[in-house]
């Protein structure tokens, strides 16, 4: 699968890590002003310096499709992205809005081992299955405001859920977790896979060396596939 879930000691320093080269994915619009299209939005830029293979839903699929932004490590390597699919989410504070959503995001995550960091200082720690899981769950919640909370409670609140969503990615053969096999590439793919009020995430390995995140709302995962972009220009 890629590298099983990290070691609890490994937790605070892999955390430290992936934060710093999420915050494209995790990073939420301006909940007062609804929608907000983040400043990165729709450059392609970015993903054409990727060295790895990018995903999507497979053909299947028919709704619009819309590029998100990227991940990228301290010397400026693409290290992971989005595509989404469907509505674009929004966070809104009302719950006939996010009722209205249908959306699926693709996060896929480039396969590392531990290796050095750019500076050559330190040893950043090997992206796992357990790495798209958390990109994955940070992307759901960076969508998702809980009914009747107050605005000023939302910071604190997502900072409780991103904990939980790290615990979460750190315990994919936990109780939290089942088992779900999704078509990559038309090759079935196991993948772990969870649901929560908020939407669902899940998270696997392809053939193809990179690691596969995903969530959604509105859609059901069980009949998604997923299949390498071919042009991934075509979406800017």
């Amino acid at each position: 699968m890629g590298g099983g879930p990290r070691r609890s000691d490994e937790s605070e320093e892999a955390s430290g890590h992936m934060e710093t080269t999420s915050g494209a994915v995790a990073q939420a619009p301006d909940a007062e002003g609804g929608q907000q299209v983040p400043s990165a939005r729709r450059t392609v830029d970015g993903y054409l310096r990727a060295p790895f293979p990018w995903y999507g839903l497979d053909e299947a699929f028919t709704g619009p499709r819309w590029l998100m932004q990227v991940g990228t490590a301290a010397d400026g390597a693409v290290e992971h992205g989005s595509i989404g699919h469907g509505d674009e989410p929004s966070v809104r504070t009302e719950a006939t809005a996010e009722e209205r959503e249908r959306f699926a995001v693709v996060v896929t995550v480039a396969a590392n081992p531990s290796r050095r960091s750019a500076d050559g200082t330190g040893l950043l720690e090997a992206t796992t299955v357990s790495s798209a899981a958390w990109l994955a769950g940070v992307g759901l919640l960076s969508f998702t405001w809980p009914g009747q909370m107050d605005h000023s409670l939302r910071d604190d609140w997502l900072e409780q859920q991103t904990e939980t969503a790290w615990a979460l990615a750190d315990d994919l053969d936990g109780s939290d977790w089942s088992m779900l096999s999704l078509p990559v590439d038309g090759v079935p793919t196991p993948f772990h896979y969870r649901e929560s009020e908020f939407g669902w995430v899940l998270a696997g390995a392809t053939r193809q060396g990179v690691l596969i995140g995903a969530y959604g709302r509105g859609m059901s995962a069980y009949g998604l596939g997923f299949a390498q972009i071919k042009d991934i220009a075509a979406y800017a």
